[in-house]
């Protein structure tokens, strides 16, 4: 088990669910350490860019998950301890890590982190439409509640976003003027009127949210520390959070850190909202109240919570990789894209005023 693990490149000629050979042979010598039988193993998704890889295996003891994390093996240890304390000390329904025949949580291979998880089923995504979105919020309140308290083991780095807002914020409004020269210097391209037209509009937007971030009591929440706000998922959304027998299971702990928690609902929100095509007061004030029911939302938090769902969230994500090839992303399809977040955003700002004060009547603890 020398190989250092690397990504891969995924072409016409393998598709997505290609892993080189050499993955493969550690991953089944990675199994001897493990006290079950492999019967089989199955691909159900890679992360070639990355270097990571899931299997199904079906073993002796039922059906396992088998991952290849594609993390420093320090930054993964930061999420294995994350999973096994929501299992062992708040009975979380995420799933339980295996040990191995020594006890260990993983196993060290290719310089990346390997670990087995029991399979849970039968799991079902909830339903797209605002019951489904309600359900959602509140197993992440729950989520975000259990995670309090959390403490890594020794060896592990710790993954912290909570004081970053600010630079955060900061580098949204400069990577918008990168937007502008870049279009400047691609004329010729068909999206390059287009972010023309519109980037002056969010980069004041970017600023104006960071200013209200600079004077709001972010902070002070902040100065509360890591274990007082514990963990966010990262990529929380339908296909990560999905409904079991005994109610709503969270998976993919893999990309866990430290964070105001709130940030998670934030995405969630905004992503829903963009599924929507248009910002819909009911259901971002439903989704809102779902997860305070789970993981009460202070009159702090609730202003952040508003600062953070007014930065240009959608421009910013789906624009920036315009950065990285400008010929290849300034088409005729990103104006059509940018054309559909300028009226994404139109309908946002409405919606914004008529819950910013929705915090006095949710009875904060």
């Amino acid at each position: 088990m020398e190989n250092h693990i690397v990504p891969w490149e995924v072409d016409e000629l393998v598709d997505d669910f290609f892993v080189p050979d050499y993955i493969v042979a550690i991953g089944k010598e990675v199994l001897t350490q493990y006290d079950f039988t492999v019967s089989s193993m199955d691909i159900v998704t890679t992360k070639p860019d990355k270097g990571g890889a899931i299997w199904k295996i079906e073993t002796n003891r039922g059906p396992l998950s088998f991952k290849l994390l594609h993390r420093r093996p320090t930054r993964s240890l930061f999420s294995l301890g994350a999973q096994e304390y929501l299992v062992d000390e708040k009975a979380a329904r995420v799933p339980p890590i295996v040990k191995t025949k020594d006890g260990k949580n993983f196993v060290e291979a290719g310089d990346k982190l390997w670990f087995v998880a029991e399979w849970i089923e039968p799991l079902e995504p909830v339903t797209k439409d605002l019951e489904g979105a309600k359900q959602l919020c509140y197993a992440l309140g729950e989520f975000h509640r259990l995670t309090k308290g959390y403490q890594p083991p020794n060896q592990a780095e710790i993954a912290s976003r909570i004081h970053k807002w600010p630079r955060n914020y900061e580098k949204v409004v400069l990577k918008l003027d990168w937007f502008r020269n870049i279009a400047r210097q691609y004329p010729e391209m068909p999206a390059s009127q287009s972010v023309l037209e519109v980037v002056d509009q969010f980069q004041q937007q970017a600023k104006e949210s960071y200013e209200r971030l600079t004077t709001s009591q972010y902070a002070q929440l902040a100065s509360e520390g890591n274990a007082y706000w514990g963990l966010v998922h990262q990529d929380y959304g339908w296909s990560n959070a999905q409904m079991g027998e005994n109610g709503m299971w969270i998976i993919d702990l893999d990309g866990v850190a430290f964070d105001i928690t709130i940030r998670d609902l934030r995405k969630l929100i905004t992503g829903t909202m963009a599924d929507l095509f248009a910002w819909d007061a009911t259901w971002v004030r439903d989704m809102i109240q779902a997860y305070h029911a789970a993981n009460p939302i202070s009159e702090e938090l609730y202003e952040v919570l508003m600062i953070d769902l007014s930065v240009p969230n959608e421009f910013y994500k789906n624009v920036k990789e315009m950065v990285y090839d400008p010929e290849l992303f300034l088409d005729e399809q990103a104006s059509e894209l940018i054309r559909t977040i300028v009226a994404l955003d139109e309908t946002k700002w409405p919606v914004l005023e008529e819950i910013k004060d929705d915090w006095k009547g949710m009875n904060p603890s």
